[in-house]
């Protein structure tokens, strides 16, 4: 079945994005969206719970550290994990974030 993103089912679907950069998930730079690694759609709310609930279990045990804003966007790093940015003349921290959100909310 396709869905339209103008669609009603598509509006009433949850999403989970994974995106690795070198600020958190939440400030959404322009351009933030090429840095998406994978998107996972699911119709149903008690699917979309159950797989948040294991990625952030996965990212706790993998990062030593974890932000959250606003009860969908969390930010993972460990401190070993940086690369030279040669604008900045220094080591830029990597984050992996999430974002889980209706998937309405991506438009």
């Amino acid at each position: 079945m396709r869905i339209s993103y103008d669609s009603r089912e598509w509006a009433n679907m949850y999403t989970i994005l994974y995106m690795k950069a070198d600020y958190e998930p939440w400030w959404k730079f322009e351009g933030w969206e090429a840095f998406i690694q994978t998107n996972e759609t699911f119709a149903t709310e008690e699917q979309f719970k159950l797989a948040l609930a294991q990625k952030l279990e996965h990212f706790r045990l993998t990062y030593d550290n974890e932000a959250t804003k606003k009860g969908k966007y969390w930010a993972f790093w460990s401190e070993d994990e940086s690369f030279y940015c040669e604008a900045c003349d220094d080591d830029t921290q990597v984050y992996h974030g999430i974002i889980a959100i209706k998937s309405e909310e991506l438009k």
